[in-house]
């Protein structure tokens, strides 16, 4: 990170675990921003092979999926003597990731307390709705479909310090989503946000091409 006083701050991203009964149970902000970052788009059309008279209908919003690299590392907060750093690592931070992908053990305990019982038909378990963000402009309900933590380098107590994170998420829109979720309001204004920028750049195109014309 450079230390040039004039150079700007920048914000951090952000995975956001919500969960009403633990609100900060799944924060992990990133350390480091990631460079880069794949983002893939697949249309959700009426029919894939493109039916006659139908080759334009959407089902819904496209499915994305976003794939990034995160690296965590513990070298300034061991150097700070942090008590939580010192004693566990980064062992916080990845639970905090790991936990996205847990249901809550409580509601794994009562729903084996009710099939101890006898009840008939269990209702599979919710994880949290996680969000993720980069910037005020992209601040999206995601799933985690998976991640691979590379642990890269250990304190005297095998707690890791180095870690390496590899994130494959799935967009959720509101073609994933109920009607009342927040996650859907968020998607969905997303969505108009999208609109503007495009017909911003449509003007901006318009304004390119005059002044271009005004050259001949």
């Amino acid at each position: 990170m450079t230390t040039f006083p004039g150079s700007p701050r920048l914000l951090k991203g952000a995975l956001i675990g919500v969960d009403p009964l633990n609100p900060l149970a799944s924060v992990v902000i990133f350390q480091y921003n990631p460079d880069t970052m794949t983002r893939r788009l697949e249309a959700r059309a009426v029919s894939q092979e493109g039916d006659r008279g139908e080759a334009f209908r959407l089902t819904g919003a496209p499915k994305e999926t976003i794939t990034l690299s995160m690296e965590i590392d513990a070298a300034d907060q061991l150097e700070q003597a942090n008590p939580l750093t010192v004693t566990t690592g980064l062992h916080p931070t990845l639970a905090a990731l790991e936990l996205m992908l847990y249901p809550k053990s409580f509601m794994v305990i009562a729903n084996d307390v009710l099939s101890a019982i006898g009840t008939i038909e269990v209702i599979p378990v919710e994880g949290p709705m996680v969000l993720f963000v980069w910037g005020a402009a992209r601040v999206l309900p995601v799933r985690l479909t998976s991640f691979s933590i590379t642990e890269e380098a250990y304190d005297p107590l095998l707690n890791p310090i180095r870690a390496k994170v590899e994130l494959s998420l799935a967009v959720l829109s509101y073609h994933d989503l109920s009607l009342l979720s927040p996650g859907r309001a968020l998607f969905l204004a997303h969505h108009i946000a999208k609109e503007v920028l495009a017909t911003l750049n449509v003007a901006n195109n318009v304004q390119n091409v005059g002044a271009g014309l005004k050259l001949f």
